[in-house]
């Protein structure tokens, strides 16, 4: 196993050699085996240890066992503990869920603070055919059947090549030490039940049933990559950046046979479930939407936007005062007194300064609000017929901001000004007031 190792280090990442490496170690067998290995070569490693504090003194004995290693082999070692549990309830996160966002967020705080370049984990290939079971039975995917990536930015599991029974002769062969984790033994977690129960039944149909498995994974990642470079250049076609909001073009979609397939592509990052509704949206009526927990997607027209959700309240005012200046939130906007007007546009407005009442408010439309639009001397016009008008889609009714003056619209920002603060003959002191 240390030959093959070696050549896989070489083979596979070469661009390790010259680094320092940290290497997540628990003090079971996978970990102190991984150790073991890159001990043996001209690494600089160190490593480090999470006590999780999930089984009473056995927690603490993984500890103490860990760090005794270091000592003895002369290796630098970092050590940390955490309330697991407080954290999982605090958070409303599984256990195994809130172990993970502890020890992953720890690890990367320190590859910063103590310079180390990369983060390496002693997954192996028996590891990665659970994982893939586990997707398999919540339904998933491709990105969900390619399994643990032997990569994932500063993250490297180099042991994915080895199966567990590799792992355990090297062990015994090498005489390490290492400390079982009680909890495996458990069926409480579904990864241990797939261990105890499927894995044993899929190896007894086939005893080559793990190397079968690693064959098809590197199928399954193939096809994912030319998944992935189909997607790029459909994707070029179909969707534009439009402010900070996705546009895609559903004449361009459908006209591919398996447009869903690309959707779930695009969107599946953003977060999205509910993805049958995503599919009704397509042919589904202007102005429905579906929404992820930080993300819509709207149908408008022939589009369909993507966009942040709107976490603003609508009822947010914000005030601005006689003679202030500018303002840099929620908007850019500057106000200053000037001779004459110059040319006007949906940026730039100049109203007569007599006129308003202070302080001005700048908050969202709202349903009801009327307002006279230029040009339109004597005649009211309701805001929202106004963008319907102007066929604004939902999430850019929504961006809509208004300029108030004692209750009365001065402006709609970016769009229109009201016709009642404009410039006239008695004017005296004029305001310009600019959206940058």
């Amino acid at each position: 196993m240390q030959q093959k190792f070696e050549n896989h280090i070489a083979q596979n990442f070469s661009f390790l050699i010259g680094k320092n490496l940290l290497l997540a170690t628990s003090g079971g067998i996978d970990s102190m085996v991984m150790v073991d290995l890159f001990h043996k070569l001209p690494f600089e490693i160190a490593i480090a240890h999470c006590n999780f504090q999930l089984r009473g003194l056995e927690s603490f004995a993984d500890q103490n066992f860990v760090q005794n290693y270091a000592e003895t082999n002369d290796i630098p070692l970092f050590l940390t503990q955490f309330d697991t549990q407080a954290f999982a309830k605090d958070y409303k996160l599984s256990t195994q869920v809130a172990a993970r966002e502890l020890r992953y967020s720890w690890f990367y705080e320190l590859l910063e603070t103590k310079k180390y370049d990369y983060i390496l984990t002693a997954h192996h290939a028996d590891d990665n055919l659970e994982t893939f079971l586990i997707h398999l039975s919540r339904g998933t995917g491709l990105d969900g059947l390619t399994g643990i990536p032997a990569q994932n930015g500063k993250v490297i599991r180099p042991l994915l090549i080895f199966s567990r029974s590799e792992i355990e002769q090297y062990a015994s062969d090498n005489s390490i030490e290492w400390r079982e984790d009680s909890s495996n033994a458990s069926d409480k977690y579904l990864r241990n039940k797939i261990r105890h129960n499927l894995v044993p039944i899929l190896k007894e149909i086939n005893p080559d049933f793990l190397a079968s498995f690693c064959k098809t994974q590197v199928h399954l990642y193939e096809s994912r990559k030319m998944v992935e470079d189909a997607s790029i250049m459909v994707y070029q076609l179909v969707a534009k950046d439009e402010g900070g909001q996705i546009h895609f073009d559903l004449n361009q979609l459908k006209k591919l046979p398996n447009y869903k397939s690309y959707l779930y592509d695009w969107l599946n990052e953003y977060g999205f479930s509910a993805w049958d509704d995503i599919y009704d949206l397509v042919d589904g009526q202007s102005g429905k939407q579906v929404f992820s927990s930080e993300f819509r997607l709207l149908k408008n027209r022939d589009f369909l936007i993507l966009s942040p959700e709107n976490l603003e309240k609508e009822d947010e005012e914000y005030f601005i005062f006689k003679d202030q200046k500018e303002v840099n939130f929620p908007l850019n906007m500057t106000f200053c007194k000037v001779p004459d007007i110059s040319l006007m546009s949906n940026t730039t407005i100049f109203v007569d300064e007599d006129k308003l009442w202070f302080p001005l408010v700048l908050r969202r439309w709202r349903q009801g609000d009327n307002f006279q639009p230029f040009g339109m001397e004597g005649k009211s016009k309701k805001v929202s017929k106004f963008f319907k008008d102007n066929k604004l889609s939902l999430i850019e009714k929504e961006n809509v901001w208004i300029l108030c003056s004692d209750n009365q619209i001065v402006w709609i920002v970016g769009f229109r000004q009201d016709e009642r603060f404009k410039i006239g003959n008695r004017t005296k002191k004029i305001l310009k007031i600019q959206l940058e």
